[in-house]
């Protein structure tokens, strides 16, 4: 009878031990930046700021102490109704943007037909200055240039999947991932992926949260209409495949080493008696 009962109780351990592996086996890929460097800066890459690309949207907006005078280089600015055309008047006032042609390309007014494809928005604001200067439209004037389209999509793994608009001209990975509510559980954070077209291309980037390399990867600092998908774990695949006989098997094995606990349990309490 007592080896009987030791037999019991090392059966239930056993299983205990099995269910708790099986429960804790993925919790090693949740957490971010695992083999960071406590105590050890690191320098950070200078962000210069995305490049304007053909079909964006851009406002310029050139000012000067001398207000006639600027006026005439800025598109004017119109007003909005909710669920109605361009309006006169009341609604919301809304600046009007340039949109840059296939070739790269804008029409600016009385400086004609500028290639702004390839440059910064500080880069283009200092062309401009520079060229107001040297044809003396202005001497002092004060040019503000604005994405208006900078939209980045997050999908897959997160709690909120959507497109965003991003304010400025710089957006990083872990904060596209904020704005989507950060991923859940099931989504694979070693295996995050960046879909960027640019240049007639399309290309591909893996970024793994887990580690801090990601900090040095291209797609760290995602560029306008940038995509970020989020793969989901082996279990959620499982889990959205009805018939995944892997899945129901899974299932089988689970809760036949569940009974087998609460039997165990159940014969070694009656023979303790």
């Amino acid at each position: 009878m007592g080896k009987t009962r030791e037999l019991l109780h090392k059966m239930t351990a056993g299983m205990l031990s099995i269910l708790m592996l099986a429960s804790c086996g993925q919790v090693k890929n949740i957490a971010y930046f695992q083999d960071k460097a406590l105590d050890h800066p690191e320098e950070i890459d200078k962000h210069g700021g995305i490049v304007i690309q053909p079909k964006d949207m851009i406002s310029i907006v050139v000012s000067s102490r001398n207000p006639e005078l600027s006026t005439m280089f800025n598109l004017p600015v119109v007003s909005y109704q909710a669920g109605s055309e361009i309006v006169t008047s009341g609604g919301q006032q809304r600046l009007l943007g340039y949109v840059v042609d296939n070739d790269g390309y804008i029409d600016f007014p009385v400086l004609g037909t500028m290639k702004v494809a390839g440059m910064t928005r500080w880069e283009l604001s200092e062309y401009i200055k520079d060229t107001l200067l040297k044809k003396g439209y202005l001497n002092d004037a004060v040019v503000t240039v604005e994405f208006m389209n900078f939209k980045v999509s997050v999908l897959g793994e997160v709690n909120h999947p959507g497109t965003y608009t991003i304010d400025g001209d710089k957006v990083t990975v872990l904060q596209a991932l904020s704005l989507a509510g950060d991923l859940t559980i099931f989504g694979k954070r070693e295996n995050v992926t960046v879909i960027r077209e640019q240049d007639g291309e399309r290309v591909f980037y893996n970024v793994d949260l887990c580690s801090v390399d990601m900090f040095s990867s291209p797609a760290y600092n995602l560029q306008q209409n940038d995509i970020v998908y989020v793969e989901p774990s082996e279990i959620k695949a499982r889990q959205s495949t009805l018939d995944d006989k892997g899945l129901r098997m899974t299932s089988i094995v689970i809760s036949s080493g569940s009974l087998l606990v609460s039997v165990a349990t159940l014969l070694a309490t009656l023979l303790t008696r």
